[in-house]
């Protein structure tokens, strides 16, 4: 069965940088299209990037030119590149196929220091 496991959070300064990672096995990631979803703290999970299988990506206004997604089809990983991070980009960050289908993994916990 499909698992998702991401990683790489922790605790950043407001206007510093982390990497996420989320690494897929029981299925090949090449054939998908891929994204990320922030959960803030009391939130719904909320879309916030995607890349597709030939590598175009979409952001939402608020992390475009601030996050960059992309991904490694032959370690089966996606990545968050997180720069210049604020406050309100605490919470919980997930991964999964474009259309969320399949099971979500724990996610990673991220908390940007005021």
């Amino acid at each position: 069965q499909v698992q998702i496991v991401e990683s790489g959070g922790g605790l950043v300064q407001w206007g510093g940088s982390l990497r996420l990672s989320c690494t897929v096995s029981g299925i090949m990631i090449r054939n998908n299209g891929m994204a990320w979803y922030h959960q803030a703290p009391g939130k719904q999970r909320e879309f916030i990037t995607s890349i597709g299988r030939g590598g175009l990506t979409k952001y939402t206004e608020f992390v475009k030119g601030r996050f960059t997604i992309s991904r490694d089809n032959a370690k089966n990983t996606v990545y968050l590149q997180m720069n210049a991070v604020q406050p309100e980009d605490t919470g919980a960050y997930y991964c999964n196929e474009v259309t969320s289908t399949w099971p979500w993994g724990q996610g990673t916990q991220v908390t940007v220091s005021s």
